[in-house]
């Protein structure tokens, strides 16, 4: 089957490294996630191969992928292989959050349901604070980890990458941009928190920036081997 641009249905475009199509194929990728924040920094970062992006908003008939594992990887190989082999087309499965080192890692994977698995942004982070009452600036220190997973559409993964983002829990929420926990998430470098420092920065700084530059070199190897 032939799409719009004369390659095959569901085969990747093929970039150089500056991130110009060599030829017209283009990849439906489908990320795996209905969060609208999340999707626009992913569909921000992965703008230089040029695909066309959705969401499981715009698939009714995807499934519910249970985040239920231990770690960040396999929560992030479950969504990408899981929904890949559902809806037949390519899928990036991405799992990010904190972890807190005065916590033990916490909240880690459970992140987004830290105060419960309906918790909104501020619940979530009202909580954190709790936890971290009368925890000294210099033992508040954490990171944001994303771990990204790309599955072919037979449920096959052929890239993931992991990244981390180093900051420091503050004691009270200082911005309104982004999403999460980053009105609390200081980069000690800029004294500013994401919250603060808005989405253009965190898009150059943050875990799923820098996972996401490392995605786009693998999956440019990647797809140069296959022709």
């Amino acid at each position: 089957m032939q799409n719009a641009g004369g390659g095959k249905s569901g085969e990747l475009p093929i970039t150089n490294q500056e991130g110009k199509p060599v030829e017209s194929n283009t990849l439906l990728l489908v990320l795996g996630t209905r969060n609208a924040h999340k999707a626009q920094e992913l569909q921000e970062l992965f703008a230089p191969l040029q695909l066309e992006i959705k969401t499981l908003a715009d698939f009714p008939q995807a499934v519910d992928v249970a985040e239920d594992a231990f770690t960040f990887a396999e929560n992030a190989e479950k969504k990408a292989v899981e929904q890949a082999r559902h809806l037949g087309q390519w899928v990036l499965g991405e799992d990010s959050g904190l972890v807190v080192d005065a916590l033990g890692g916490a909240p880690g994977p459970r992140s987004a349901r830290f105060a419960g698995p309906q918790a909104t942004d501020e619940e979530n982070n009202q909580k954190l604070l709790r936890e971290l009452e009368g925890v000294p600036p210099e033992k508040r220190t954490a990171a944001y980890v994303c771990h990204m997973v790309v599955a072919d559409p037979q449920g096959e993964v052929r890239a993931r990458q992991e990244a981390r983002c180093r900051g420091r829990i503050t004691t009270t929420p200082r911005g309104t941009a982004g999403f999460g926990y980053d009105p609390l998430f200081e980069i000690i470098e800029y004294h500013r928190t994401f919250g603060e420092l808005g989405l253009l920065v965190k898009q150059r700084l943050s875990h799923r920036a820098r996972a996401a530059e490392r995605l786009l070199v693998q999956l440019r190897h990647l797809l140069l081997e296959q022709r």
